[in-house]
């Protein structure tokens, strides 16, 4: 992929799947008469949103030939059910998970629970001779993360972190520029997230709004971006220092109420949301919540919020390179800033998602020599976290073993490593110090990723 793209994304995407589903028939038919390979047994813990959709239809949409949900588990009752129409399978259902595991012996669990609880689903699945495909952050703090590193060493298992972000092509075309030596040895990074008022108001409403349940941003968000840091200049983080404050969601709302729908300040709330426009989100969660009592359309304003919604670090990584990051929680637009600071010159993206600004049909990656021209790169947009969905589900079901050219595929340590520098972040909130990345477990950052 070291060209410009020509063509969509989307084309580009459907291409790559038909000449895969071509490769596939032609491995069949190699062996006249063989009967078809048995479907590899799949399990799912945590029925919402994302693992129904994501791991759910969508998998089977694309995959069902050569996997079969044995199992789905979940701790409401009510969205087992609609999960399994939803997903259109025939499994039982549990929600006792030690039954599940037992009873249906899956050879893959997907662990898509709240952040704060998939340590124990993953341990638990390894020992119980599972390997594990699990959601972003691995889990959310220090002791859970060593924890998961010694089981995974203990069974022999293999714990798979969904990178997904890895996989998207404007993505992968900056991997390529750095590792084609474009500006050189990379000295720093300058990187910019903004969440807008629609998307980062909803981390708000959620469970996502308790430390104690996502570890904060620093970890649910942000790990995504700290393994694309990762990944991009293959190295590991060393230290991190970081700040953050709560200045526009939680206790600094002028009104509060339980939840939107039946909430008195309607009118006069920026951030209130009509849940019952989405037939999804309410068959999944408004018409179970007597189960459980999970409101997902909660209010932003709560006062038990005590996550942040600005934050800021700066990591100096095993090789030498310092990144700036932060991360805003209220814009008004949505997207990134990235630039790589290099010897030979210096790479920017401006990659936009939402907001009243212009929206052009592509990623513009500039690339600028130093003493020299300055090159623009534009790679066409498309759906599910720009294009990249559908390429991971593909590595992780249809080809786990073929080449990994780009080094996509993202194990535990990557998944440990995203993790602890915002595990760090928080440590230096609380201590307004620098936190050593190898204090928090036994992994050794690496100036060069193996």
């Amino acid at each position: 992929m070291d060209q410009t793209y020509t063509s969509s994304r989307r084309d580009f995407l459907q291409k790559s799947l038909l000449a895969t589903a071509g490769l596939l028939a032609a491995d069949s038919l190699s062996v006249l008469g063989a009967a078809p390979a048995r479907k590899r047994r799949v399990a799912m813990v945590g029925t919402g949103h994302r693992g129904t959709g994501m791991w759910g239809t969508q998998a089977l949409k694309e995959h069902g030939d050569i996997i079969e949900f044995v199992g789905l588990c979940d701790v409401n009752k009510g969205r087992l059910e609609t999960a399994k129409k939803m997903m259109g399978v025939s499994c039982p259902t549990f929600t006792n998970f030690e039954e599940m595991m037992r009873k249906t012996k899956p050879e893959l669990l997907i662990v898509t629970t709240v952040d704060a609880t998939h340590d124990q689903f993953i341990i638990r699945g390894m020992e119980l001779g599972a390997d594990i495909l699990t959601e972003k952050p691995m889990t959310t703090d220090e002791g859970k993360c060593q924890a998961i590193l010694d089981a995974e060493r203990r069974t022999g298992k293999k714990v798979t972190v969904t990178f997904n972000y890895r996989y998207s092509p404007h993505r992968q075309k900056i991997y390529d520029l750095l590792r084609q030596g474009a500006i050189g040895t990379v000295t720093s990074v300058d990187f910019h997230w903004y969440l807008d008022n629609r998307h980062g108001a909803d981390y708000f409403r959620r469970w996502h709004r308790l430390v104690e349940k996502s570890g904060s941003l620093w970890v649910h968000k942000a790990s995504h971006h700290f393994d694309l840091l990762n990944w991009w200049l293959e190295s590991e983080p060393e230290t991190v220092y970081a700040s953050g404050a709560l200045e526009n969601y939680g206790k600094n709302g002028p009104f509060r109420f339980s939840n939107c729908r039946p909430c008195p300040h309607k009118a006069a709330c920026p951030y209130y949301w009509d849940m019952t426009k989405d037939a999804r989100l309410m068959a999944l969660y408004a018409a179970n919540e007597q189960h459980d009592g999970y409101l997902r359309d909660g209010c932003v304003y709560k006062e038990d919020v005590n996550i942040w919604d600005k934050m800021a670090a700066t990591i100096r990584y095993a090789n030498g390179v310092h990144a700036s990051y932060s991360l805003t929680a209220y814009s008004p637009y949505e997207g990134y800033r990235i630039a790589f600071n290099g010897t030979k010159g210096r790479i920017d993206a401006w990659i936009k998602e939402s907001g009243a600004m212009k929206m052009e049909p592509y990623d513009e990656i500039m690339l600028s020599h130093n003493f020299g021209q300055v090159e623009y790169i534009q790679i066409p947009q498309a759906e599910g976290h720009g294009g990249g969905d559908v390429l991971l589900r593909d590595r992780v079901f249809r080809n786990p073993t073929s080449p990994d050219t780009y080094r996509q595929s993202a194990g535990s340590r990557d998944g440990a490593m995203a993790v602890l520098i915002g595990v760090a972040a928080r440590k230096s909130m609380a201590s307004g110090q620098p936190v050593r990345i190898a204090a928090l477990t036994d992994l050794k950052p690496a100036a060069v990723k193996a």
